[in-house]
């Protein structure tokens, strides 16, 4: 029976380690550093568990060697050291830790290993990526390409309207680090929160989207002149944000206040995070629209895709933990039985997008667990 080890027991964690221990073909291990998080998870799914210092590299190679594939959830900022390690123990690897470097140039270790990494794939990055390469193959002479997407509460409360579904330290990655895009087919860069715009999504009324550095691999991966990502958020919460990154309040520097140095992105933090906590229980929805244009003037082409994923209160499941945990528990089945498109190196999620049958697939896939993508073709 292969074995399955899930680093990380987070809110995306536990529902890619549900989801794979519901399969009997499977032996999931989930891999924390907080044994009373791994006792509550134990006891209530019956996977196994197992305490371990996941920020320590020797550590992650140690455990993983023992197991067939591993699935990485864990924050960023351990994201490459936590995949060389994986590398380095010659097991299959599918990660959603969205780290700040690219992880491509680890392709010939994997290559040499014999094994297949897939990495960013969860809802934006992920999904957003499979969805755009196949839309800028199916539309020809593809000319405009981006996605919009964002996951929030329902109840909508100031001065925010937001509620993190990850740390605090990560959303305010992406209203600092400047957004990359390509326009002209050339690449550009502006301030993130640059460019805002209104869409309008039906019942949920219109929300407002911003340039965010989230395209990553596809800034060269994707053949289009013109390529973008917008994060949305409720109107108004992106003027609220630039005052305070305007201010100062997200500077990564000391200051002195009353004889005390004071770091002042940690002071930052240390109020935005309980005033955007994401209470259990709270109402909330991801929002996603893929779209490609491209055509004639006489016979334009357009393909869109839509998503709209609610949380699943009897089950405890965040929609952002859905719509991200679940691509990567069917990809890690499949690269286990050897049906995805890869071969052996470091693949970023567009990669999937060369074979349509397995798009077709992992779609269908993502439906069976209730995660929907409208597609409408114009």
């Amino acid at each position: 029976m292969p074995k399955i080890i899930v680093l990380g027991a987070g809110r995306v964690g536990r529902v890619i380690a549900r989801d794979l221990h519901e399969d009997p073909d499977l032996e999931v291990t989930v891999a924390d550093v907080r044994e009373t998080t791994l006792t509550e998870l134990g006891e209530r799914y019956g996977f196994a568990t197992r305490v371990v210092d996941l920020a320590d590299p020797a550590r992650v190679r140690e455990v993983v060697a023992a197991f067939d594939l591993a699935v990485g959830a864990l924050p960023g900022s351990l994201g490459l050291q936590t995949m060389e390690a994986v590398i380095e123990a010659a097991t299959p690897y599918v990660d959603i830790s969205f780290m700040p470097e690219d992880p491509r140039p680890l392709a010939d270790r994997a290559r040499d290993q014999g094994i297949v990494v897939l990495y960013d794939i969860g809802v934006a990055p992920g999904m957003s990526n499979v969805l755009l390469a196949r839309g800028v193959r199916e539309v020809a002479g593809a000319r405009f390409a981006r996605y919009v997407v964002g996951g929030l509460p329902v109840v909508r409360r100031l001065p925010w309207e937001y509620e993190a579904p990850f740390s605090p330290i990560d959303v305010v990655e992406e209203y600092t680090r400047p957004a990359r895009f390509v326009s002209g087919g050339e690449p550009r860069v502006r301030p993130a929160l640059s460019d805002p715009e209104r869409f309008d999504f039906g019942e949920l009324g219109t929300l407002e989207g911003f340039l965010t550095d989230g395209l990553r691999s596809m800034l060269d991966t994707i053949d289009c002149p013109h390529i973008e990502e917008k994060t949305l958020r409720y109107p108004g919460h992106a003027d609220r944000i630039r005052v305070l990154r305007d201010t100062g309040f997200f500077d990564d520097r000391e200051i002195t206040v009353g004889g005390h140095s004071v770091n002042v992105r940690d002071f930052t933090f240390a109020l935005l995070d309980p005033a955007w906590f994401q209470h259990e229980g709270s109402e909330e929805f991801t929002v996603m629209r893929v779209e490609v244009e491209g055509g004639t003037a006489d016979q334009p082409q357009r393909a869109v895709w839509d998503l709209l994923d609610r949380g699943d209160p009897e089950r405890g499941e965040t929609s952002m933990a859905r719509t991200t945990g679940f691509p990567a528990a069917i990809c890690a089945r499949h690269i286990l039985d050897s049906t995805t498109p890869l071969s052996p190196g470091v693949h970023p999620p567009e990669s999937l997008a060369q074979n349509d049958a397995y798009v077709d697939r992992l779609l269908a896939a993502l439906a069976h667990r209730g995660v929907h993508y409208h597609k409408a073709d114009g």
